[in-house]
């Protein structure tokens, strides 16, 4: 087997043929706790290889791995790498980790997490879900309703699919459904078939430094799309419906999504706007109703007087306008392979989120808390509006406690954070998830930027248990408490739900 290294932006090559059975191949996966990185150790053991791994601080995926039989390391160590593995690390492992060191003095094979994945995908139709944000739950709806719908798809997402019970399967059926990330421009190492582009808001400017070099590798990305291969893109977004239409301009296959009707939507003839559009009936706190009307073929101009399908009714079963418009690239994904339309309405209809996107928490006291993984400004301006439906079906307040990831992101969009977070009724901010980064390189900037803008009611409390305790304390019976952040904010919950247990005087 031959493999390039993620910076090459190439796909993975293989000499072998074996395609589809990696018996015989192994892998030493470093960081294997990851989110991403777990379910690719979870693909590769099924598809036949001997898996290996280490992760420097464990949790929930990292004792999952062990459970089925892995041998994964608590640690990073040189003595943890088989002589005759390919290691496969992320963009966050560093160039001093003694395991990569390790397979570089030994002129092992060093490959992306993306190529495995890519890999283990092999003999598979690829869809591939991109965007700023909005990966997590379309791919999750996707992979549930194709499985609902009897395709047995295989999957690869970073969070748990709730009524899947995980995050990664390798099935029987033609479809393998991943997250593709372009935080690091490895979701150029991809070949889809059908590639989702949910939004192309600019985001990880830390790693493409401006907007416009942001949407230039999505470009590059609907430039990987095999021959016949279709993309489906967010008409509601800007930088998605311009890559829509250059996209098509070039010949490809493009299927555009959105809220707006299609005859009200100028600009020419290639691809008209909105060729599945989203009526929205109705809303509720326990979900969304929603109309699917498809309007003109792929590529096709969608200006017609009538829709050439539908209304085909969709019942979801939470709540927000953005969780429709992904279910609309779900549906249309689905109908691209071969499912029925209204059988893929109704799949989608049973689909109850993912881990970490509005995942209740529990309740205590009269307080509910939720947890979300939302970390860019309009995913957090969609959840508050989702959570205001919730919270005002119960006579409460939304009160958000959130944690910024990434000093960079927090540096670059803290006036637009200020600004979605006036979306909830309270907010506090707690310190910055440093991830990959280092407070050294950015000592200005610290979870105060955001409170600075904040239009309404907040604070700034650095200790993160003494904001979850703060949260507990302004709360009173009726309201409901987010929790969000990519980082580590997901464990205040159970602080929250203790400090409100143990009787806190209500504010």
């Amino acid at each position: 087997m031959t493999v390039e290294h993620a910076s090459d932006h190439s796909p993975v090559r293989e000499s072998t043929p074996a395609a589809r059975d990696l018996t015989g191949h192994a892998f030493h996966l470093i960081g294997v706790g990851g989110a991403g990185m777990s379910v690719v150790a979870q693909i590769l053991t099924e598809r036949g290889a001997e898996v290996t791994g280490s992760d420097a601080n464990g949790g929930e995926a990292f004792e999952q791995l062990r459970e089925r039989g892995l041998q994964v390391f608590l640690g990073h160590a040189a003595a943890n790498v088989p002589e005759h593995a390919t290691v496969v690390v992320s963009t966050a492992i560093k160039g001093s980790n003694p395991e990569l060191r390790q397979a570089q003095d030994r002129g092992q094979a060093v490959i992306h997490r993306s190529q495995a994945l890519a890999l283990a995908a092999r003999g598979r139709d690829f869809v591939a879900v991109a965007g700023a944000h909005g990966k997590t739950t379309t791919s999750g709806m996707l992979a549930q309703a194709l499985t609902a719908a009897g395709q047995d798809p295989s999957f690869a997402i970073g969070g748990v699919v709730r009524a899947l019970h995980t995050g990664a399967h390798l099935g029987a059926g033609r479809a393998f459904v991943a997250e593709a990330d372009e935080s690091d421009r490895s979701f150029l190492n991809y070949a889809p078939s059908i590639e989702i582009v949910t939004n192309i808001e600019p985001d990880h400017l830390d790693n493409y430094g401006t907007p416009e070099a942001f949407a230039a590798a999505f470009v590059a990305f609907a430039e990987r799309l095999v021959p016949g291969g279709l993309l489906i893109a967010c008409a509601d977004d800007p930088g998605a419906l311009r890559l829509a239409r250059q996209a098509a301009a070039g010949g490809a296959r493009v299927t555009t999504y959105g809220t707006t009707a299609p005859a009200a939507i100028p600009g020419g003839p290639v691809p008209g706007a909105a060729h599945v559009r989203v009526e929205i009936t109705s809303r509720s706190a326990t979900g969304t109703r929603a109309a699917l009307s498809r309007w003109g073929g792929a590529g096709s101009p969608a200006t017609c007087a009538q829709p050439d399908l539908g209304p085909v009714p969709l019942e979801l079963s939470m709540p927000g306008d953005h969780v429709a418009l992904d279910a609309a690239a779900a549906w249309e994904a689905g109908r691209e392979l071969g499912v029925a339309p209204i059988t893929m309405a109704q799949a989608l209809g049973g689909f109850d989120g993912t881990g970490r996107r509005f995942e209740e928490r529990g309740e205590a006291a009269g307080v509910r808390v939720i947890d979300d993984y939302a970390h860019h400004p309009t995913e957090i301006e969609a959840l508050l509006t989702a959570a205001r439906e919730v919270a005002e079906a119960r006579g409460g307040r939304v009160i958000a406690l959130f944690q910024p990831h990434l000093f960079s992101r927090t540096r670059n969009f803290a006036d637009r954070f200020g600004a979605a977070l006036a979306g909830a009724d309270y907010t506090i901010v707690t310190a910055i998830y440093p991830a990959r980064e280092v407070q050294a390189d950015f000592p200005e900037v610290t979870g105060r930027c955001v409170v600075d803008r904040l239009p309404g009611n907040g604070s700034y409390i650095a200790d993160a248990e003494a904001a979850a305790r703060a949260a507990a304390e302004l709360a009173r019976p009726g309201d409901l408490i987010l929790t969000i952040g990519a980082g580590d904010v997901t464990r205040l919950g159970q602080v929250i739900l203790s400090a409100l247990a143990e009787g806190t005087d209500p504010a």
